[in-house]
Parts: C-alpha cells; structure tokens; sequence
C-alpha cells in the first residue's frame, strides 16, 4: 500500500473544519478523518457535508466505537464515511458486527489500539476477525507528557498484514520515523490544523513522507532544560495559565518592565520580612544563570530591591526577579531592562537584617513556589509551573498557543472572534 496521508479534524466547529479541510487538500492530503470532537459536537451531518465537498477523498469517521458495533458503523457508513475506527479494547462480538455491517454498507473498518496492552497480540486477533487496517494512536493527553507512536509502532508492523497507521504528535520532522517504523498510513492533526497556512504545513509533512527526510517544523515537543526554557519563550503568560487550567497566576504581582520585555526562568526562593534586603541580595550569589529569584517579603511596603541588586542580576545573567512585597529604582531598573515583578513600589528601603532563608518553599502572590520550579512573566503577569509538570504545561501552552494563532489568522481573513468560535451555538441554554 502506497504511504497516505490522513489528516485529523480534531475540531468543534463544522464550518471550520470544512475550510481547513479544503485547505489541506490543496497541500496534498489523501485522507480526511473526522475527529471524535466533531463527530461529538456535529454528529454524522458533518460527515455527509465533507464526503459531498471531496468525494474523490476517504473519509474516515473515528467514531471510537466501543459497543453497538453494527449500529454506529451503518450510521456513519450511510453518512459517506469510507472507513469507520472502532476501539480494540471493545469485545470481540462489537468489532465482528462491526466488520460484518461495514461489510454490507461498503465500508472498511480502522481499530484503534488505544489503550491495548499488548498490541501485536490484539492486532493478531483483530486482523483474524475480518479488521482492515490497524491504528497505533497515543492520545492527546499522552502526547503532553512525551508519548510517542514509534516504540510500539516497530513491533506491531512486523506482526500483521493489514496496513497499520499511526498517530500522535506526528509532524514534518517525526513522519519519516513514522514511514520507517513501518506505517502505511500517516495521521496528523494539531501540526497542520493548527497552522497559519494549512496548504503548506500540508505540504511539508508530505514532502517529509515522500522524500524520508525531516521537514523544520516550528512545533516544538522536547524536553531537555534548554529546549523547555524554548518552549517556554514561544508562549505568553496568559497561555501557561490556561494550559494550567487557571492555575499558577501570581496575584497583585505587576511588572515593572519595559514593553516586549519577557522573563523565563528556574526559581531560586527566598524568604524575607518587611523591608529585610539580605537575603534577596545573598540569593543573588547563590543563583545560575537564567534562574530566577522569587521573593517572599509578606507583601510588605519596604523596599527590598532596587538598581543595584538588578545591576548585579544583569551582570550574572540572573533573568528576573519577583517580589512579594516592595521594589525602588523602578525607572532605572526599566532602563537597564531588567524584568522585575513587585506587589508594591517603594522610595523607602529597609536594613540588612538577614533574616529569613533562601531555597525554602514560600508563597509569593498567592501561589505556593518551591526552588526550581518554571517561573513566566511578562506584561500580563507573573505564572508559576511546578518542575514536576513542565513538560506537560510547555506542550499544552504550545498547543493554546498554536490554536490561537490559527482563530487569529480566520479572524484577520475577515472573521470575527465571536463568529470563528460560534459563541451563540455554544451558550448555555436556560
């Protein structure tokens, strides 16, 4: 079987879908899947009005069914789907009606091995009851913390006849590894339909399949401390707090920072009271390179910051500080562009006491901030990712981020946000 590309419309809107759909067809894609979420929010209309506009096209309805197989493939079947998924996990009678109906309607069926221990084993009996293609899929959520297809995909393409096809997180760059490992089937979403241009990321994933090498694409799914702290660079605030579902924004932390200047950075915790410089200022010897130092100072109104210590952050290559209580200097330290954070902003600062500590868990705008955790802020605040979750957090901001900047680019082609998200149909009823 010749290596095909299957494009996901893992989207909510029908509308949407159908644009992004054509677009991608122009870049090359061979088959069109429906997503689960658009088949959920749309139902089988959706599927009937992408099987009219490309009827040259398969289309395939990933209905994930896990019972009623005979029913749910027959619906979709009779809607234009060309290959209907079904899960592995079902039971053996769900996939055989499956088969048997997809049969009588002319239609072929997909398992998805979502969730299948054993793979090949699964993939074996599935293949014997009648299953015309194979899917290795690692979700969406598992994708966020680093799964891939290609371990599981190695195995699995020695251990059927059938085509196998693989998903999750594939992208120009990933695809050729994909084809390699053995799948005659490429499926990829969020790196084409999240895209500016549709057409072209098209285009480079099929280039990347057609020709095996790797294609830049500017998604970004690693993991190493310089890559994270990439990652991390790309996205604002805003969307780490929405990849965190509200979670880690400081509160009544403002920036004291020039426009477009961002901080990123590992947290190095201080402890303080009211005006108490000394330990703010020691912790600027014990912090690397690119960390930054939050500061606990009880939410005083005695500076316990200013020029000096920023010229010695500056110097070091310290990447900010935040400040739980108050900063001086303030013009000054915007000169010299050094990213502060502070509650207050003071002419008065304290004495070196030296109370308090460095490297303690402390509470700084209301979040609780332990030494080494992922600290972003920019014009819009101040947000704190634990350490233990930054693979995840960068991968979900990036995909905010990427859906963002596809609904921009509808808008700037004349939509509106309203009428791109379709608001009125999603309003709570009653």
């Amino acid at each position: 079987m010749k290596t095909v590309l299957q494009v996901a419309l893992d989207l909510v809107h029908g509308e949407r879908a159908l644009k992004i759909a054509a677009e991608a067809v122009r870049g090359g894609a061979d088959w069109i899947e429906v997503g689960t979420p658009l088949i959920k929010s749309e139902g089988m209309e959706i599927v009937r009005q992408l099987k009219k506009a490309f009827p040259l096209h398969t289309i395939v309805a990933d209905m994930k069914t896990i019972d009623v197989g005979g029913p749910e493939v027959e619906i979709a079947a009779k809607s234009g789907a060309d290959i209907v998924v079904v899960l592995g996990v079902s039971s053996d009678p769900t996939i055989t009606e499956a088969i048997m109906s997809a049969r009588q309607y002319g239609a072929k069926v997909m398992v998805d091995l979502f969730n299948i221990k054993d793979k090949p084993a699964r993939a074996k009996e599935v293949e014997r009851m009648g299953a015309d293609y194979i899917c290795v899929h690692v979700g969406v959520d598992e994708q966020m913390v680093g799964g891939s297809p290609i371990t599981e995909l190695r195995g699995l393409a020695k251990a059927v006849r059938i085509p196998v096809a693989a998903a999750g997180g594939i992208n120009s760059e990933t695809a050729p590894d994909i084809v390699r490992a053995g799948a005659s089937i490429v499926i990829v979403g969020g790196a084409i339909i999240k895209a500016k241009d549709v057409t072209a990321a098209t285009r480079k994933v099929k280039r990347s399949i057609a020709t095996g090498k790797k294609v830049k694409t500017d998604l970004f799914k690693k993991y190493s401390e310089k890559e994270l702290f990439k990652a991390f660079s790309k996205v604002s605030s805003p969307n780490v707090t929405d990849a965190q579902h509200k979670k880690g924004a400081m509160k009544g932390i403002h920036p004291r920072v020039k426009h477009g200047i961002k901080m990123v950075g590992r947290a190095l915790t201080v402890h303080t009271i009211n005006g108490d410089w000394a330990k703010p200022v020691e912790a600027i010897d014990r912090a690397k390179k690119g960390d930054v130092i939050v500061v606990d100072a009880c939410g005083g109104d005695i500076a316990v910051w200013g020029e000096l210590a920023s010229w010695s952050c500056k110097t070091k290559g310290i990447s900010g500080v935040v400040i739980d209580g108050a900063a001086r200097d303030i013009d000054a330290i915007i000169e010299i562009e050094f990213p502060c954070f502070s509650r207050h902003v003071s002419s008065n600062a304290g004495e070196p006491k030296g109370y308090g500590g460095i490297g303690h868990e402390i509470v700084c705008g209301g979040v609780t901030v332990h030494t080494g955790d992922w600290i972003i802020g920019d014009e819009s605040g101040v947000v704190v990712v634990p350490q233990e979750h930054a693979v995840e957090v960068a991968n979900r901001a990036l995909d905010v981020l990427e859906r963002e900047n596809r609904i921009r680019e509808e808008i700037i082609r004349g939509g509106t946000l309203s009428s791109v998200l379709k608001l009125e149909k999603w309003e709570k009823i009653g």
